[in-house]
């Protein structure tokens, strides 16, 4: 990427994670509800999405993982504890590497976890370097996806294993409401399931698991509406009112679509051996 992208991805990053730092408890990624009567609290929801996709990875004791598009570092600091994974994680939100590695030193992990300001397409690593990597909501952020995949692959060991979480398109087109939501999340992009795997199995990659799971993640944006406006007045005493008025603001083209227009998709593919 250009350094003026890079900035630009970061800058977006750096306004809007506090806020949403605050709400999902450093986890900046979608949640998972099973239906309108869960009762799960969002940041339990956005945590079942973390377990989700992870478990894909089937990481064992020490292996070595990179967390691309690492956001504020819970989940990192997840993958340490909970799989006693070695992880680095790169990121371009100055604000989210801090948090990141405050949420390391605080856990107790910061020896097995490291986080740097990277560029995930341009990384700095030998080829063969990681076990495995993990990309939760970050893929859709690269101005050219084959260029980050590439990267991936090159980085990964032979054998080594990739899982990502992102949105795709399920309406057929790109009509006014999808273009909303693409803008608001500054996405250049919006592929089908079929174009997610097209890219990974063009770049070498051997893809072996993955699912549609849209209508329980998009498709449950009331109950983020909701958890969010529960904790509302908590918020605006914590960082202002015109502060969250303009998260609001940043983030209204975000619910625009129709739920069956935008999925979610989880992916985890291989480099053959």
């Amino acid at each position: 990427m250009t350094e003026d992208v890079v900035d630009a991805i970061g800058k977006h990053y750096d306004e809007r994670s506090p806020i949403g730092d605050e709400l999902r408890d450093g986890q900046i990624h979608m949640w998972y509800w099973y239906d309108r009567e869960d009762d799960a609290t969002l940041t339990e929801a956005v945590h079942r999405m973390t377990r989700k996709v992870t478990e894909t990875l089937g990481l064992r004791p020490g292996e070595h993982v990179l967390d691309a598009g690492c956001g504020p570092g819970e989940t990192a600091v997840f993958l340490a504890k909970a799989y006693g994974a070695l992880v680095t994680g790169v990121n371009v939100s100055k604000f989210e590497l801090d948090r990141a590695a405050e949420r390391a030193e605080a856990a107790g992990v910061h020896e097995q976890v490291s986080f740097q300001y990277g560029d995930f397409m341009a990384l700095p690593f030998p080829d063969n370097t990681f076990d495995a990597v993990l990309a939760l909501e970050s893929l859709q952020n690269a101005p050219d996806l084959d260029q980050v995949i590439s990267e991936l692959f090159r980085v990964l060991r032979p054998g080594g294993r990739l899982s990502f979480s992102d949105f795709s398109l399920e309406s057929g087109s790109i009509d006014d409401r999808v273009a909303k939501f693409m803008a608001t999340l500054k996405l250049d992009r919006l592929p089908t399931l079929p174009q997610w795997l097209d890219h990974l199995r063009r770049h070498g990659f051997q893809v072996e698991e993955f699912t549609q799971c849209g209508t329980r993640v998009f498709g449950r944006k009331a109950k983020y509406v909701e958890a969010a406006l529960a904790r509302q007045e908590e918020i605006v005493a914590k960082f202002g009112a015109a502060a969250v008025t303009e998260f609001s603001r940043n983030h209204h083209g975000f619910f625009a679509p129709r739920k069956d227009q935008v999925g979610y998709v989880i992916v985890s593919a291989r480099k053959p051996r």
